[in-house]
């Protein structure tokens, strides 16, 4: 029992000090250390659990099973608003749907039909025709979209665009200079995707050793960070295949 008294002691101290320590009301702290079991428990589920990678994991499972129920929602929804409304932001939204639902070369028409008027150098757009015609692996409309990309919204998320011409290389099987290009970017570059593409092409070209250490290197990283960017899961789970097989 003392070891058990002794144990509880900790955690609630643990508590208080990450209440403190960012910034929660003091009454927290009164709270965790009145009701020693009850006051941890609910101080975790409504400050702790919101924000934590295992929400974020139970809310994209949640969305996954519903999804699953009813593939084409979504799709059929975004559908339906283009017709009663053909605004670009319809389209837009109807195009991401597309994306999402692997329909890339659907996307890539509806994104570069919404290029007309004021939206004729919108970096969004051109952003998301760009990515649809790589997905498509339509390798002369990507390129048009990345020329227009850099000219017109050169302040544009300028890492993915230059994400999207490695890639654009690679596709072309100009691998020398996507090797290139993936290697200058992966230093700037926010999240995984950049070295598990990077990754791929090295085990592509059978350079398997390389491409080993680089997916090791990702999941090192990945592991250092606590709060990772929206859909960093993929890659990771690639990598973690990768040196698997």
């Amino acid at each position: 029992m003392p070891l058990l008294g002794a144990l509880l002691l900790l955690v609630q101290l643990s508590f208080a000090i990450h209440a403190l320590k960012t910034g929660r009301p003091y009454w927290w702290m009164m709270i965790i250390m009145a009701f020693p079991v009850a006051g941890c428990l609910i101080y975790y589920f409504v400050e702790v659990f919101p924000n934590s990678r295992e929400a974020r994991k139970a809310h994209k499972t949640a969305r996954n099973i519903i999804k699953s129920f009813t593939p084409d929602a979504d799709l059929k929804r975004r559908a339906e608003e283009l017709e009663i409304c053909g605004s670009v932001d319809n389209k837009m939204a109807l195009a991401a749907e597309c994306s999402a639902s692997g329909m890339h070369p659907e996307a890539a028409r509806l994104y570069e039909s919404c290029l007309t008027g004021p939206f004729a150098r919108d970096g969004a757009i051109l952003h998301g025709w760009a990515r649809a015609a790589i997905e498509a692996a339509d390798w002369g409309k990507a390129e048009a979209a990345l020329g227009h990309l850099k000219e017109d919204a050169p302040k544009y998320r300028p890492l993915d665009a230059r994400l999207l011409e490695a890639r654009l290389l690679e596709g072309r099987n100009q691998t020398d200079a996507a090797l290139a290009a993936y290697r200058e970017l992966i230093p700037q570059f926010i999240g995984q995707e950049a070295r598990f593409r990077y990754g791929e092409l090295l085990a592509r070209l059978g350079q398997n050793e390389a491409a080993i250490e680089v997916f090791n290197q990702l999941l090192a990283q990945a592991k250092r960070i606590k709060t990772p960017v929206e859909g960093e899961e993929q890659w990771v789970e690639g990598a973690k295949r990768a040196v698997r097989a």
